[in-house]
């Protein structure tokens, strides 16, 4: 019966955590509970360490994350079952490992030490999570407010990490509370320190945060921008079920039904111009021409549109890049990049290369190392197998107009976001296709995160989409013209250039890096504690 009341605890903790989650329930303040059934897991083992081991402890945490991700990224089932395994099985893993260090810390040094442990663990975890090549960030916990814009204004100093503290911290202390009240039966009284102590950390944020986004203003500076969603279903028509000039076309006329005089920029989605081209041939590409003629009508206007393209090399047989294919058994060798263009009355293409590419779809981790693995990546269409990347971000620039060209997935990382902002970026564009997951969470929870992005940057935001979400978002993060799903729709307003950086933009995720080092020293000490206890019994 125990074994059963851990396991429904473990549960029980992961459910919370789920219908806290934008989209799956965006009940986000049940996450300052979410975490206790497993945190009461944690203290019946530990205070049990004669019938339970530290493994019970992995099962029971792998428990809780497996149900949590599950629940909150089950939608990548659409695409892939594989990947959705993948995803979800690495992630819990990651997780429950990160959990059985903070307990292994504890039980070595203290509860202090090893809940104060659990706070920079976690988020180290996070910053590691965002950095390495297994990184799939889809839930760091700070994401859980990104529905909730009017209390996380405060981000634009700490990024999300700084909402995953706040989680952690809450959950800390309603444990403590509920451990000395409920378990040991100590009175309320004896507690109020503790008491006025939650209350603080949860209303001091929240009331900043709430005068914050009531008093900010945007300097008046305004750039009218066209936003094009041309619904193109991903599987049945964006790579053979509908012509080539059909798609051109489609995106084509809708931008005439709201270009005006006074329109910068026309946005379309990532992959929008369906055949892919060698870069240094754009101009033989149907969809190019077709907006070069568009562009010679509209001569004011600034064309962004996503692009697969390649690059060929001829390195003498030697494999130029660690994602480089070979063409057949010649000697070429060549690059596939998911790309977004910037396109104007000038004769050149401005480019930008997606950096951020998503696990298992559009590369393999350690591409050198398990590059015999790739022929099993997830076929999305259009290209298969890892992709090139741009070696760091950069802006496309019209005139005095800085634009991050932010292309799909890369709109989850928010330092990598912050950068183009550190490099001058005075606007964000967000092109995507969330055809892909169908109509699940998944495109509203991507929808959900560009808002934390404009927050933490102070930029506002142009985001097309092939479908899913097209619309705008301010710098305190609220959507504005949101077009409907599974709809060809066009939509037209105007954005605030901004030129100031936040904290944020200019230090990304300096809590990630401080709490990262931390954790290694307090791993390090446990490990030292360890070691020493085992020489000392052999002696």
């Amino acid at each position: 019966m125990q074994k059963l009341k851990l396991a429904g605890l473990s549960i029980l903790s992961g459910l919370l955590m789920g219908i806290s989650w934008p989209a799956t329930g965006n009940l986000a303040p049940v996450f300052f509970i979410a975490l206790i059934p497993l945190l009461y897991v944690e203290y019946i083992i530990s205070q049990n360490s004669d019938k339970y081991k530290s493994r019970h402890l992995f099962f029971y945490a792998y428990l809780t994350f497996i149900v949590f991700n599950t629940y909150t990224t089950w939608w990548i089932w659409h695409a892939s079952s594989e990947g959705m395994i993948m995803a979800e099985v690495l992630y819990s893993l990651f997780m429950a490992v990160t959990f059985l260090w903070f307990h292994n810390i504890k039980k070595r040094l203290g509860d202090k030490k090893g809940y104060f442990a659990l706070v920079v663990l976690w988020i180290g975890f996070e910053w590691l999570h965002f950095n390495w090549e297994f990184s799939h960030p889809w839930n760091p916990f700070g994401n859980t407010f990104a529905n909730y814009p009017k209390i996380i204004q405060w981000y634009e100093y700490t990024g999300v990490m700084g909402g995953t503290l706040w989680i952690l911290v809450v959950n800390i202390l309603f444990f403590k509370l509920f451990k000395k009240i409920i378990i040991l039966g100590e009175s309320i009284k004896s507690n109020i320190k503790t008491v006025g102590l939650v209350v603080t950390i949860l209303i001091v944020p929240t009331v900043f945060s709430v005068i914050t986004y009531y008093n900010y203003v945007e300097e008046e500076n305004p750039i009218e921008i066209v936003v094009i969603q041309p619904n193109i279903d991903p599987y049945t028509e964006k790579f053979g079920g509908m012509t080539e000039a059909d798609q051109i076309d489609r995106i084509l006329s809708l931008a005439r039904k709201k270009i005006t005089s006074n329109t910068k920029f026309v946005v379309a989605p990532e992959t929008s111009i369906p055949r892919s081209s060698r870069e240094n041939e754009f101009e033989a590409n149907y969809g190019i021409k077709e907006i070069r003629k568009f562009i010679q009508e509209y001569p004011h206007i600034n064309f962004i549109i996503g692009a697969t393209s390649y690059i060929n090399y001829n390195e003498g047989g030697k494999r130029p890049t660690t994602t480089a294919r070979q063409v057949n058994s010649t000697k070429v060798w060549y690059d596939v990049f998911n790309t977004a263009l910037l396109m104007d009355t000038s004769p050149n293409i401005q480019t930008y290369h997606k950096s951020k590419l998503v696990l298992g779809v559009e590369k393999l981790p350690y591409p050198a190392l398990f590059a015999p693995l790739e022929k099993f990546a997830i076929d999305l269409g259009g290209t298969f197998g890892s992709i090139g990347t741009e070696a760091e971000a950069h802006n496309l620039i019209s005139e005095d107009i800085h634009i991050a060209p932010v292309i799909c997935y890369e709109s989850i990382y928010g330092e990598y976001v912050a950068s183009y902002v550190k490099k001058g970026a005075n606007l964000i564009f967000i092109i995507t296709n969330d055809g892909w997951w169908k109509d699940t969470p998944g495109y509203k929870q991507h929808l959900a995160y560009a808002r934390l992005r404009a927050i933490e940057t102070r930029r506002s935001i142009a985001r097309s989409a092939n479908t899913g979400t097209s619309c705008y978002i301010n710098q305190r993060g609220d959507i504005i013209d949101a077009t409907p799903w599974w709809k060809p729709d066009v939509i037209i307003n105007t954005l605030n250039v901004n030129n100031k950086t936040t904290f944020y933009s200019e230090n990304g995720d300096l809590l990630g890096r401080v709490a990262a080092a931390i954790a290694v020293l307090l791993l390090l000490w446990s490990w030292t504690i360890k070691i020493k206890g085992k020489l000392n019994k052999q002696n």
